[in-house]
């Protein structure tokens, strides 16, 4: 990995005080929706992100959410935590997604649909597994931002975007230009948040999938399945969900609950 990038991520902001608030929230077993809603409305833009996905078809409310309590209570705080924290990092990296030819909104609208589908698919699994890998999903394209800067930095916006628009292995395209991948540098993003540990390796292995240790491996190799079904480049594209399908298959997931979910996401759009 380049020690510029490297550099990049030591120096880092840390995340505001109403992240550390939700996160804080979150992990306290006494805490409920009252507590999550008093937190979320300490920052104007939280509020602003969590309301629109709320009313965003790809979650089928029925009737338009205009309260954060109200959002709050119907996405639950997992899902709440979410919303929260990958839009306050995207905030925060200040993102230009030029060299992977997508806008900072589209970017975003791909981390959400990676989410909601192993959010879905895994809570025809386990409701806890689902909350657990949702936050990972959403998260897990982190690293794109900081391999874009330095692609910008480079001056191979140009080169580096037509070898993304065509490729089928987005991974190989950033490690033939910055000799590393998505999956590694949000990792080192993570760790220097200070997320938990299992957080961080899982993260680090979903480029990786064949390579990851076995404690990890369910969520490493499930969120590389979900990020082949909906890549940046070519989201919810006829090939990529085959594609996706076959590598489920091949890491011995149960495909058809995964097929599943990928139908309920296309029949929400």
């Amino acid at each position: 990995m380049r020690e510029s990038i490297v550099e990049s991520v030591k120096s880092l902001p840390p995340l505001s005080k109403t992240i550390t608030e939700i996160n804080r929230i979150y992990s306290d077993e006494e805490a409920g929706v009252s507590e999550m809603a008093k937190a979320v409305e300490q920052d104007p833009m939280v509020v602003a992100n969590l309301l629109k996905a709320a009313n965003s078809p790809l979650y089928g409310f029925a009737k338009e959410i205009k309260s954060v309590t109200q959002a709050v209570s119907l996405f639950g705080l997992s899902t709440t935590r979410s919303i929260a924290i990958g839009n306050a990092v995207r905030k925060l990296l200040n993102v230009d997604m030029e060299p992977y030819g997508i806008t900072s909104n589209k970017f975003a609208e791909i981390s959400s649909l990676q989410a909601t589908l192993a959010h879905r698919w895994f809570g025809k699994i386990s409701k806890e597994k689902a909350e657990q890998i949702h936050l990972m999903a959403f998260l897990q394209e982190t690293g794109k931002i900081i391999i874009a800067s330095e692609i910008i930095k480079d001056d191979e916006t140009i080169q580096f975007q037509s070898e993304i628009e065509t490729t089928s292995s987005i991974a190989q395209v950033e490690k033939s230009y910055v000799d590393t991948t998505t999956s590694l540098v949000s990792a080192m993003i993570f760790k220097h948040w200070r997320f938990d540990d299992e957080f961080v390796n899982i993260i680090k292995y979903a480029d990786y999938p064949t390579q990851v240790p076995e404690e990890f491996a369910e969520f490493s190799q499930a969120l590389n399945i979900v990020k082949t079904i909906i890549p940046i480049n070519k989201p919810l594209t006829e090939q990529s969900i085959i594609f996706g399908l076959q590598k489920a298959d091949k890491l011995g997931f149960n495909h058809e609950l995964l097929e599943d979910s990928v139908d309920e996401i296309l029949e929400a759009l």
